[in-house]
């Protein structure tokens, strides 16, 4: 269904063109005066210049056409030249009853079934998720999942870091402890074992202790990158080392996101990408993009309306290996061969700016994506501790992200047996889900881009901007449904009626914004928007709520009406915390 910003809109043009004015003019905004107005036209001020008007005029020519409209209880036009509007009570109630009968409460699903590719999460293999792949996480499975919503065919590749110099290390000082291995005895020749030669704890322990080792012992750095050539070059025995430690690692890495609820389609790495890149350093050559320069083999990526002088990006190093933009050019080709995207976005670290500005540009230039193919980054700030530095351990190390979670429902499960009103079992499994939602909302509440601190006690307070406040008003009103229907032995939620206070306008007005906010956050991906208007709906609905006595109206239909709009705010808040990525238990 429409939203409701595009039906006032309509009006107004057509009130506009019927006064002898552009349609263009009259684009209708929410009011910044909401004490004075709930939507607002300003478009008399632009069109006072081509028509040699005064604006306020032009405001009051409109604003006369459209004061017999069933749409508005009121059209003003004010100095100097605004149209403020109030919605009409009837025509707001109208609005509410087709959302709750509409599929996904009236989302326009503008997504047609286009694949779009969400490229994040970014973990390498062989090292557990820490506190740094948090937000990519986070913020990428939340994205994902807007898109879907709105009806796009959404793809999260995870991208595992899997082949560079890392795999040569673990393999060099698994030698070093298990020289027995067959994977080293040249003379092998039988089948080489199904099971691997380590667990995951073993594999987290021996790449530390590789790369501490690299930087010390030259040589066994040198046997190192020996032994990654010899990977990426074939050598079956090397190969299925690299298979174990892919098994291994996988399994730990989906457990891992399991826990966070964040879920990939592709399992997809580095080494994808590899079969690619000879044909892509000489499709680069050949159309005389890629030269040399320092020994380095680069494409320039200068373009006429850069505001700074950007370096061109190196495809293969004067050694004559490749780099992350050359991998990542590589994957771009393979999503354009099997996927056919209509836009990219890929989530990193906002230091990895630069990297992105070149790979997008080189994939444009030398025509592997359509120059109208939005490709977006999305840089995310660091989630640092109370002194502002990037969060850590007690001990000054990089937290794992399982003991943040574990951390974060241990306190949450403190808090709910404070009140003692179920028991250690249901505390627990209500514990995950308040822990989870606190962990989310926390990161997605701020704008991606900014650092925040993580504040363990402000996350999981039940009051203020937080995730646990948001799932307690889901709670309230599902428990106030819950005892109307032990009253009236009945659902019961009714047609809802035009409001009679100005808390329940309130609250309605807060519902019809739902499509805007939810189709706007997806095209700016900015989950923080949905954070924003969540919390504001629950402020509203709590303000509704206390100053209302739902449960002993004695006006049946009133009442019905009540228990229809509190359903609606309960839906519209629970598909808001779905696209976020966490869920509501059914008590706290």
């Amino acid at each position: 269904m429409k939203k409701i910003l595009d039906l006032i809109a309509d009006k107004m043009k057509a009130a506009f063109v019927a006064c002898g004015y552009g349609g263009e003019y009259a684009k209708v905004v929410l009011s910044n005066r909401p004490d004075l107005c709930e939507y607002q036209c300003n478009g008399a001020m632009a069109a006072a210049k081509a028509y040699k008007k005064k604006p306020i005029d032009i405001a009051n020519d409109v604003a006369k056409k459209l004061e017999d409209d069933k749409m508005f209880s009121d059209v003003a036009a004010v100095m100097p030249g605004f149209i403020n509007l109030k919605l009409d009570e009837q025509c707001l109630a109208d609005y509410l009853n087709r959302m709750k009968q509409a599929d996904k409460l009236g989302i326009q699903e503008i997504g047609h079934g286009e694949t779009v590719i969400v490229d994040y999460g970014g973990a390498n293999v062989a090292k557990p998720l820490h506190v740094g792949h948090l937000r990519s996480a986070v913020i990428g499975e939340s994205i994902k999942r807007m898109g879907a919503y709105l009806g796009y065919h959404m793809i999260g590749d995870v991208h595992l870091g899997d082949w560079g110099l890392q795999m040569g290390l673990i393999i060099e000082e698994l030698r070093d402890r298990k020289p027995e291995l067959v994977y080293f005895d040249e003379n092998y020749t039988g089948e080489y074992p199904g099971e691997a030669p380590f667990t995951i704890s073993e594999l987290e322990e021996i790449y530390p202790a590789a790369s501490a080792k690299s930087k010390e012992d030259e040589a066994f750095r040198e046997r190192a990158q020996t032994a990654t050539f010899k990977l990426q070059s074939g050598y079956d025995p090397y190969r299925e080392i690299w298979k174990h430690i892919m098994a291994v690692s996988l399994a730990d890495l989906k457990k891992n996101y399991e826990n966070l609820d964040v879920h990939f389609e592709l399992w997809k790495g580095e080494s994808d990408a590899q079969p690619y890149i000879p044909w892509l350093i000489q499709d680069l050559q050949d159309k005389g993009l890629a030269y040399e320069s320092q020994g380095a083999l680069v494409v320039d990526i200068v373009q006429p309306n850069d505001a700074k002088e950007l370096p061109p990006c190196i495809i293969r190093k004067s050694d004559g290996a490749a780099l992350y933009a050359t991998s990542d050019l590589g994957t771009i080709i393979e999503r354009e061969k099997d996927l056919k995207p209509v836009k990219y976005i890929y989530i990193t670290d906002k230091r990895q700016e630069l990297h992105f500005v070149q790979v997008f540009r080189v994939a444009k230039k030398a025509g592997y994506v359509k120059e109208n193919t939005p490709m977006i980054h999305i840089g995310f700030g660091t989630m640092n501790g109370r002194d502002g530095k990037p969060f850590k351990t007690r001990d000054g190390g990089v937290m794992r992200l399982e003991h943040l979670i574990a951390d974060i429902d241990k306190a949450v499960y403190r808090r709910i047996m404070e009140n003692r009103s179920m028991s250690p079992e249901e505390a627990e499994q209500t514990a995950k889900i308040v822990s989870l939602a606190a962990l989310k909302y926390g990161d997605l509440s701020n704008q991606a881009a900014k650092d925040y601190v993580f504040d363990l006690d402000r996350f999981i307070s039940f009051e203020g901007n937080t995730g646990p406040y948001i799932l307690y008003t889901i709670v309230r009103i599902k428990s106030i449904l819950a005892k109307y229907r032990e009253q009236k032995k009945t659902e019961g939620a009714g047609v809802i009626l035009p409001a009679v206070s100005a808390s329940e306008k309130a609250l309605m007005l807060e519902l019809a914004k739902y499509n805007e906010v939810m189709e706007n956050a997806f095209l700016e991906t900015a989950p923080h928007k949905i954070c924003q208007y969540i919390y504001e709906l629950s402020n509203v609905f709590n303000s509704f709520y206390h100053g209302t006595r739902i449960l002993s109206e004695e006006d049946q239909e009133r009442q019905s009406s009540w228990i229809g709009l509190i359903t609606l705010v309960k839906d519209v808040l629970s598909a808001c915390i779905y696209v976020l990525g966490f869920q509501a238990p059914e008590q706290m």
